[in-house]
């Protein structure tokens, strides 16, 4: 029975995949929210090209792996963060400062709590990844 969060079902495959050494993975069910998690890990170099396939069950999305994940998950409850609260969240999740980045979705849409900060956005954290 697969797991009814979406968005923690994305990570724990993308960790346990690449974990695996292997080069493509795929992740089912599909939603909005993790085609923005997706696109916003592949512009930060975290994967490569992914597509996303509708199967009419759902969806799924075929995701190409660079080896450059360590470790990733989703954050819950998912926390609200102040826009210069991002240093608390990056200690707790985080092994160092210039390493990994806290996935935000604020209302201009899933971001690294990067450019959230330099934006000078808040908003929701819901996962991390380095």
């Amino acid at each position: 029975m697969p797991s009814n969060n979406i968005i923690s079902n994305l990570f724990v495959t993308l960790f346990n995949t690449e974990a695996r050494r292997k080069n493509e993975c795929i992740v089912l069910p599909s939603s909005k929210l993790a085609m923005e998690i997706l696109k916003t890990l592949q512009n930060h170099k975290y994967i490569g090209e992914f597509e996303h396939i509708d199967d009419k069950k759902g969806g799924k999305f075929k995701i190409q792996l660079l080896a450059k994940i360590t470790k990733c998950g989703a954050i819950t409850p998912r926390f609200k963060v102040k826009k210069d609260d991002y240093a608390k969240w990056e200690h707790e999740y985080l092994p160092s400062y210039s390493r990994g980045m806290l996935l935000v979705t604020t209302n201009h849409g899933v971001m690294s709590h990067h450019e959230a900060t330099t934006k000078g956005l808040g908003g929701l954290l819901i996962g991390y990844v380095y």
